[in-house]
């Protein structure tokens, strides 16, 4: 197997975010050989204003730059009003501002965290649909869609559920082929 870096973008700024641990047990699951790199979404509202008056904000730009560099990606988004976060919308939006397509062929897998019965399923669905313009490679299921998710890690941030660790572990193998690793 060789090294690969993966790019965890979690959809929500909370430090004990489900979605953070989430995307942390993606690359746990990943396997060996692994740099995981968290990206930071901390970033202004996009504001065309703000583009034309001094261009591409430095940390969208760290943004764009380290998804081009990964080998792979791997988003998860909460659900706030039966869709994707804002927080994550904004990043993707910004970055679709910057030179050339940092996504296009990049393998991407795609999953979701929220406190509800269906574990984000609508904001996955529009999370597909958002990364739809980007030409990203959206590696196939199983579907990860964590039900209850605030009881579903532990105190440091593992996931507890074995089906979705066994789903999720499948789906990291999946991300990992498409990288040709």
């Amino acid at each position: 197997m060789k090294n690969l870096t993966l790019l965890g973008l979690p959809g929500a700024l909370r430090a004990g975010s489900s979605n953070r641990f989430l995307v942390r047990n993606a690359a746990r699951l990943m396997g060996d050989g692994v740099t995981y790199v968290e990206a930071d979404l901390a970033l202004p509202l996009y504001d065309g204003d703000l583009e034309d008056g001094t261009g591409i904000p430095a940390p969208v730009q760290t943004l764009a730059d380290q998804i081009a560099a990964a080998d792979a990606v791997v988003i998860s988004t909460p659900e706030y009003n039966k869709n994707l976060s804002g927080v994550l919308k904004n990043a993707l939006d910004w970055v679709s501002r910057t030179e050339g397509n940092p996504w296009a062929g990049k393998p991407v897998a795609l999953m979701s965290a929220a406190g509800g019965r269906s574990g984000g399923e609508r904001a996955l669905n529009s999370l597909v649909l958002a990364m739809m313009p980007f030409r990203a490679t959206l590696v196939p299921g199983p579907d990860i869609c964590v039900a209850d998710s605030n009881n579903q890690f532990d105190a440091d941030g593992l996931l507890i559920n074995t089906r979705v660790e066994k789903s999720l572990t499948t789906r990291m193998q999946t991300l990992r082929a498409a990288t040709g690793g």
